[in-house]
């Protein structure tokens, strides 16, 4: 079916051969494009949509604890975010709210930035033999 439509296959293509560090980034935005959705949806009405966007939108974040490696600080403040962030989503849905939405939002943006700037940095000091 791909084969039929270039840009599946492109998307497929994408995801296969992405490293792990921007397959982060790609869940980051579809957990964006999903809250996004999500908000259109309470803004018009569409109960069934919004709810489908935001169990999406769930399943990116439960996806991105399960990836965490534990070993490291770090990770725990992670998780702790991650877990606000799905109660929150849980809390948009339940309440039919696009505020809770706001916020993770503003979350997902904040990471998927900063990792975007880990990979740039890598990515400098792969080029550059590590002298940045």
């Amino acid at each position: 079916m791909a084969a039929n439509n270039p840009y599946k296959t492109y998307q497929q293509n994408s995801v296969t051969t992405a490293s792990p560090a921007e397959l982060t980034l790609m869940l980051y935005n579809g957990c964006l494009k999903f809250v996004a959705k999500a908000k259109v949806a309470i803004s018009q009405g569409q109960i069934e949509e919004k709810n489908t966007n935001i169990q999406k939108a769930q399943k990116i974040i439960r996806e991105l604890m399960v990836t965490l490696n534990m070993d490291m600080e770090v990770s725990h403040n992670m998780m702790t975010l991650y877990e606000f962030m799905n109660q929150r989503l849980m809390d948009a849905n339940i309440k039919n709210s696009s505020a809770p939405l706001d916020e993770v939002e503003g979350l997902l943006v904040d990471f998927r930035d900063t990792w975007k700037q880990v990979i740039q940095k890598n990515r400098q000091q792969q080029h550059t033999g590590g002298m940045v």
